[in-house]
């Protein structure tokens, strides 16, 4: 597979602008999202293991943290938790005793689509700003940097 031919000044400008504004579109996010929703915000690491549990119902906890490239008992302490607080369900294996199956309890499910549907209709606020210069550029640029996910978390 061809590799980029840009010089390693331009590659590292591109790391650097990237690197800095994602973040930034988060927190963007996030404030708002805060403004607008009274429960808590879940921290990061339980968000995306609620958002994972949600796209792969019945995830095995050590895949869960293969995933997630955690270690499989800082993931097992995140689910117990999550499970004191009513937000995940964990299931054992029929076959396996020692496999636990996570789901999401209607709880969490309906405080997911809520906060996405939110943070959703940001993006699409503020999308309906730009002009359709930049929409298309940001439509374009989507696929490579799904590429650069995939290059960056092989095993998502």
């Amino acid at each position: 597979m061809p590799g980029s031919h840009a010089s390693d000044q331009d590659l590292s400008h591109v790391a650097r602008a990237l690197t800095a504004i994602l973040p930034t579109l988060n927190r963007a996010v996030d404030r708002r999202l805060a403004q607008d929703v009274a429960i808590p915000k879940p921290p990061e690491g339980q968000l995306a293991l609620l958002r994972l549990v949600a796209e792969r119902d019945g995830i095995a906890v050590r895949e869960a943290a293969d995933v997630m490239l955690m270690k499989p008992n800082n993931v097992s302490a995140l689910v117990s938790q999550m499970t004191r607080q009513g937000l995940l369900e964990r299931r054992q294996d029929t076959r396996d005793k020692r496999v636990a199956h996570l789901h999401l309890t209607v709880r969490a499910r309906q405080d997911l689509t809520r906060v996405d549907d939110l943070r959703h209709g940001y993006v699409i606020e503020a999308l309906r700003a730009l002009t359709d210069g930049d929409l298309d550029a940001i439509g374009s640029a989507l696929a490579a940097l799904n590429n650069l996910a995939q290059r960056l978390h092989p095993a998502h």
